[in-house]
């Protein structure tokens, strides 16, 4: 039986965990709340922090890693607890999950696994810094590292939908400004796809084919459910948080070509509306 271990098994590594145990695999996830959630996809629970020396034990035994943390106070917290330990059991297939805010703005241009990172958020830069720990631990040990870059993730549980029913969907408009996403189970089939065929070293793009205005989506959304469109919002005056700013600070067209080139993976939702259609069919809406 194979075994894969999943720091920080969140709502990503929930679609993934399903398709891993119907390949005979079983999982293990840390989490630092309610264990509930990693059970119920049906992953073994570990807390972390608490269990420092069952999370060992699962590192030792582990034929496969994924880290699903974010860096904290610029440092990698897997790396810094469990660096040792992952260099000594030497996985045959280690994941790091990013994002492609390390991209930074480039004013709706297109970017590649190729481009260089030039991040424009301290968010981006810590995963920066983050992805370059990772290559250079590694590098020094031998390890099989890939890097997914992940865009905006959504799917059930995280579509526009409820905020549209309720009345407080926002259409920000920003002329000019383009996202890309991603379907979470999308992220789960490429990384199961890099699992079966490892590519030591590899960065990916994780996202569908049709990066689109933010609008664009909260709009259709409105469309699929029968609801009066939100009213539109011009971004330089409308009120909102500085978190909610930042996202709209970087502009990019992000390519997917490469999961499809190496992995072989097609798209379940290659764009948004097919998403929102599956989500939309999955609450019983007519789509």
């Amino acid at each position: 039986m194979m075994r894969m271990l999943v720091f920080g098994h969140g709502y990503s590594a929930g679609f993934l965990t399903p398709l891993l145990l119907a390949e005979g695999w079983q999982v293990t996830g840390t989490t630092r709340g309610a264990t509930d959630r990693v059970a119920q996809a049906g992953a073994e629970p570990l807390r972390w922090p608490g269990q420092e020396d069952a999370v060992r034990k699962a590192i030792a035994q582990a034929d496969a890693i994924l880290i699903s943390v974010g860096p904290e106070q610029g440092a990698d917290p897997v790396l810094a607890a469990f660096g040792t330990e992952i260099a000594a059991a030497r996985p045959r297939w280690l994941g790091y999950l990013s994002t492609t805010g390390v991209y930074g703005d480039r004013d709706g241009g297109w970017v590649d696994e190729d481009t260089p990172c030039t991040p424009s958020t301290r968010r981006g830069r810590e995963r920066v810094a983050a992805e370059l720990g990772w290559q250079a631990f590694a590098a020094e040990h031998g390890l099989p590292l890939h890097i997914f870059r992940l865009a905006g993730i959504y799917g059930p549980g995280r579509g526009p939908f409820a905020k549209v029913r309720a009345g407080t969907a926002r259409r920000i408009v920003k002329p000019g400004q383009i996202f890309s996403r991603i379907h979470a189970e999308d992220i789960a089939q490429v990384l199961l796809a890099s699992i079966k065929a490892p590519h030591p070293g590899a960065i990916y793009n994780v996202c569908d084919d049709d990066p689109a205005p933010p609008e664009a989506v909260i709009g259709h959304a409105a469309e699929l459910l029968g609801l009066p469109m939100p009213p539109a919002e011009d971004y330089a005056s409308a009120e909102m948080t500085p978190m909610a700013r930042s996202f709209y600070a970087e502009n990019k067209r992000v390519s997917n070509h490469r999961i499809k080139r190496e992995l072989g993976v097609t798209l379940r939702y290659p764009d948004y509306r097919a998403g929102l259609a599956a989500l939309a069919r999955a609450e019983g809406i007519p789509a």
